[in-house]
């Protein structure tokens, strides 16, 4: 789906279950499952740890497995991330994010998985704007059901999570940051309340309390993002890497990026000057570069525009050493496109 190699889940881990038998090979006795009165539960990565911790608060106990820093596309998982979720009451992930993730959750878990992309449908990868480096897409890179500014259209009706379900994770070309619309990530925290209720009954009321609390708090995100960015002098995002298709669908941007889903893409010589004149067209004056990834090519296509750059944090981790949260880093996103947009 995301265009990602799988890589094998580590040899030692697989050996230490064929011969103990069970998941304790792989686990650790300190963690999924040590406290009994709460649901243990992993999250592939941050978004889903922020939304698992806020609906489940302090009755679960919650894992991620990408550590703060690091890049979330190409996580490895070691034999004690393995018996993490093995041992799991619920893991909650995106299908065809994280190929490891997905192996592990297929030998693992599978009974026990809440994939998130049955609770909010994908986008194409290039429906929030122009995302010329991608093959196989329509003729004009937007997903049929959008009008021109990348919105969904409203006499359109919304596939449901059991007909969007069906779509190939490997190959469809989905964009999987569902998580920079904040009223996506809202819907993800109600269904996620069902499942937690599922596991643990006596507390179901509770759960959906909290994932209601979190539906407010995004709601009043969303109403900052639309009023900031109501009124702007340009509306074209210029970004190093294609991750904030959902931002622009949602406030009626359009995404240029330099590189595709995948951050780590060296893009062509063309690419590079398409998006040179595309910047010079539409008069940016931000190139947009994010946290985890080097900044070299942003500040390429800056010196040739007259740019300066910035980060747009695509909240797939946080940083090291970060205090901050979800809400936070999207409030310093605004913050950041405010001006750069030229937004009053």
């Amino acid at each position: 789906m995301f265009e990602r190699s799988t890589p094998r889940i580590a040899a030692t881990c697989a050996a230490a279950l064929l011969v103990l038998g069970g998941a304790a090979a792989c686990g650790d006795d300190s963690s999924a499952g040590a406290d009994g009165n709460r649901v243990d539960v992993v999250a592939a990565f941050y978004p889903l740890q922020f939304v698992a911790e806020r609906v489940g608060g302090d009755a679960v106990a919650v894992t991620n497995l990408v550590k703060p820093g690091a890049e979330s596309h190409d996580l490895e998982l070691n034999p004690q991330q393995v018996g993490q979720l093995t041992d799991a009451e619920v893991v909650i992930y995106l299908k065809g994010f994280q190929p490891a993730v997905d192996e592990a959750v297929t030998q693992q878990a599978a009974d026990r998985a809440f994939d998130v992309a049955t609770a909010v449908p994908l986008l194409d990868a290039a429906a929030g704007g122009h995302d010329h480096d991608h093959e196989g897409e329509g003729e004009d890179g937007h997903d049929d059901g959008h009008d021109d500014h990348g919105h969904e259209d409203e006499a359109s009706p919304e596939p449901t999570a059991a007909e969007d379900d069906g779509h190939d994770h490997d190959t469809g070309g989905k964009d999987p940051h569902f998580w920079l619309d904040p009223t996506r990530l809202a819907t993800v925290a109600d269904e996620f309340a069902k499942r937690l209720g599922e596991v643990d009954a006596d507390r179901a009321a509770d759960y959906t309390a909290r994932a209601q609390a979190l539906r407010t708090e995004l709601t009043a995100l969303d109403q900052e993002y639309e009023q900031g960015l109501a009124t702007c002098q340009r509306r074209e995002l210029v970004t190093s890497h294609s991750a904030f298709g959902y931002l622009a669908d949602r406030y009626k941007l359009e995404q240029i990026g330099i590189t595709g889903l995948t951050p780590e893409d060296e893009p062509s010589p063309q690419r590079l000057a398409e998006v040179t004149e595309e910047a010079k067209l539409h008069g940016a004056t931000t190139i947009f570069f994010e946290t985890l990834v080097s900044p070299k090519v942003a500040e390429t296509i800056a010196r040739e525009v007259g740019a300066q750059t910035a980060v747009l944090d695509p909240l797939e981790g946080l940083q090291a050493g970060s205090t901050g949260d979800y809400l936070s880093v999207m409030r310093a996103n605004l913050t950041t496109l405010k001006p750069a947009l030229g937004c009053s």
